[in-house]
């Protein structure tokens, strides 16, 4: 019997070497050497690798014409992927576990194939009994759909080869293996070799490809990093299942747009895509209550509103509370240090709690100013105008930044009905007179000026 040889792989940065250390040398990474089988050399490593060899070629030469995205039929879909799907394109989709990625794949499937795509959809983790009841469920029932409950790659090759398919989908990645790695399904070298196999397939047959992947506890996606250098684009699709919403964000795309967001409902039909969030996001808004405020938000393309909400308390212990949800907890400690030194607020002895309603999370400092008057609002339970939104970044001094793309910002505002708007002063400077005539634009310089915004209860 041949005697295996077995490596050590940073499932960080690839580097392999055969005794385990903590860090890795390379990435200067911890704990992140996992042990795995060496492929065996015997053989033809690649099933799907094509045999026709490429040639240079000048780049004015080559024709881009030819290659039509294929429409999804789902708008939001569409606009996230950059205009459509790249026939040959490699995807992968990774999110927790019954947030609705089968849901979703099955759905766009069943868009694909009443357009006469041909569309294979593995389903490894399920058999076909039980993929066809979700498939009823949601009223998938076209002819062009091919449903193939296999794991073992050298039988899925074949399949593939037989039918030709035009869209293929991998559920999950994770469970498909080669007989030839003495290695378990999931592990690095498995799903690494598996990817890069698929990757031939789409790239020689063109063929697009969606890879649906598992995520550890931390949310990442399983398997080696290298996963998703190899693909062409990477999506995440996550969201809060208490209040129904999906979220799937573009964090790679070779093809469109990084870091761009599509909105769903999950519905007993299946997932509905939401096409105006701001609507979604403030329906169960309460007007006149004191620690709220609206800010104009953006993510990747698209600015939509969101509620900030702040409760100030009076604190029963010695040491004061500080939550947040939605925001970074460093970033409040140092609004609230702000409005400590600069307002002369005494919230040493308060507990102060921070939310985004809807359950999501924003990192970009444009909600600075919006979390200011929440707080400053429950603080001195003064009402902010309903009809007014804030916008802007705030520094250690006081002072209002300004953020960008604001005309995005304010149209939004505007289309939701909004009369006023709060804002970096700089801001003001070279915008439209058609959005002055339409909304009141309060320029500000520093935070204090903001605060004669908030009425009496």
């Amino acid at each position: 019997m041949a005697k295996i040889n077995r490596l050590w792989c940073c499932t960080g940065c690839g580097n392999t070497q055969y005794k385990w250390t903590g860090s890795c040398s390379v990435c200067k990474e911890w704990n992140t050497y996992v042990e795995e089988v060496a492929v065996p050399s015997s053989g033809k490593r690649f099933e799907g690798q094509s045999e026709k060899s490429s040639h240079p070629v000048r780049v004015k030469e080559v024709d881009t014409t030819e290659s039509k995205r294929i429409q999804t039929g789902i708008q939001e879909l569409d606009r996230l992927m950059g205009g459509g799907i790249v026939p040959g394109s490699l995807t992968l989709i990774g999110g927790n576990p019954g947030i609705g990625k089968s849901t979703l794949m099955l759905q766009i499937s069943e868009r694909l194939a009443q357009q006469g795509l041909t569309v294979l959809y593995i389903c490894g983790e399920e058999s076909v009994e039980q993929t066809s009841l979700r498939a009823e469920r949601l009223g998938v029932q076209s002819d062009n759909l091919y449903l193939l409950s296999e794991t073992l790659f050298s039988q899925i090759k074949l399949h593939i080869d037989q039918l030709k398919p035009d869209i293929l989908i991998v559920d999950s990645i994770q469970i498909m293996y080669k007989q030839e790695i003495p290695s378990s399904p999931g592990s690095v070298t498995q799903v690494r070799e598996i990817t890069t196999e698929f990757m031939h397939l789409s790239k020689g047959m063109g063929i697009s490809t969606f890879l649906i992947g598992h995520v550890t506890k931390s949310g990442e996606i399983a398997g080696p990093r290298v996963l998703e250098h190899m693909v062409d684009t990477v999506l995440d699709f996550d969201g809060d299942q208490q209040h129904g919403y999906r979220m799937l964000r573009g964090i790679k795309n070779r093809f469109g747009p990084t870091d761009d967001l599509a909105l769903f409902q999950m519905t007993s039909s299946g997932l509905s895509e939401v096409r105006n969030p701001s609507l979604l996001f403030l329906e169960e808004r309460m007007q006149k209550r004191s620690g709220s405020a609206i800010v104009p938000t953006i993510e990747g393309s698209r600015a939509f509103l969101v509620e900030m909400q702040a409760l100030v308390a009076p604190s029963a212990y010695s040491n004061s509370t500080r939550k947040s949800t939605g925001l970074n907890p460093n970033r409040l400690a140092l609004l609230l240090a702000v409005l400590e030194k600069r307002m002369g607020y005494q919230l040493h002895n308060k507990d102060v709690f921070v939310s985004i309603a809807g359950g999501l999370k924003i990192t970009e400092p444009a909600i600075d100013l919006a979390v200011v008057m929440a707080i400053s609002s429950s603080f001195s339970n003064r009402v902010l105008d309903p009809k007014t939104v804030v916008i802007g970044e705030v520094g250690l001094g006081g002072e209002v930044r300004s953020v960008s793309r604001i005309e995005s910002r304010i149209k939004e505002a505007i289309n939701m009905g909004f009369s006023r708007c709060i804002l970096p002063k700089r801001n003001c400077e070279g915008l439209p007179k058609e959005l002055a005539e339409k909304i009141e634009l309060v320029g500000i310089v520093f935070v204090e000026e903001a605060m004669g915004s908030l009425a009496t209860v």
